[in-house]
């Protein structure tokens, strides 16, 4: 069973140190896909701006500068509230966002309890799909059985 973990809320695009603009977004963590986190900006189009990116480069971002490269988040104080700073970088252009800490920090929480940081993989069910696809079949005997016997091999005594 797969659980999703969502939470609309409303960020910050920053124009400039005086001005920005309200954008709704959706936080989305699932539980197929563990690693991941997925922030879908609504942007007033009929397509959505999708970003993914991993889930502990979220955490640690909450405490401490983080990232680098298309994703870098850190956490900062803006007219005595404490937001999360997310620097997105694409192809299409860069983008600042601030959002709300402690709505962030309470949705992380969510999904570090129902996935605790270091069981993902468990959730991926690699070592039962492993398992599955190494296990040995009636057919492996014919692969597995020597096509030209020697001399010496009892199957060919006559």
């Amino acid at each position: 069973m797969h659980t999703v973990v969502e939470r609309e809320l409303e960020l910050n695009l920053v124009l400039s140190p005086e001005r920005s603009i309200p954008v709704p977004a959706r936080l989305v963590y699932r539980t197929d896909d563990p690693y991941a986190v997925h922030i879908t900006f609504h942007i007033g189009s009929d397509n959505p701006v999708n970003w993914t990116f991993a889930r502990e480069l979220l955490v640690e971002g909450v405490f401490r500068p983080c990232g680098h490269g298309d994703v870098r988040i850190w956490p900062t104080k803006v007219g005595g509230r404490t937001v999360l700073c997310v620097a997105l970088s694409s192809p299409d252009g860069d983008a600042l966002l601030e959002a709300p800490c402690a709505a962030v920090s309470a949705w992380l929480e969510r999904t570090l309890r129902i996935v605790p940081p270091g069981t993902e993989s468990e959730q991926l069910g690699l070592d039962d799909g492993l398992a599955r696809l190494l296990a040995p079949t009636p057919a492996d005997d014919l692969w597995l059985r020597d096509p030209w016997p020697s001399d010496e091999s009892v199957d060919g005594d006559a």
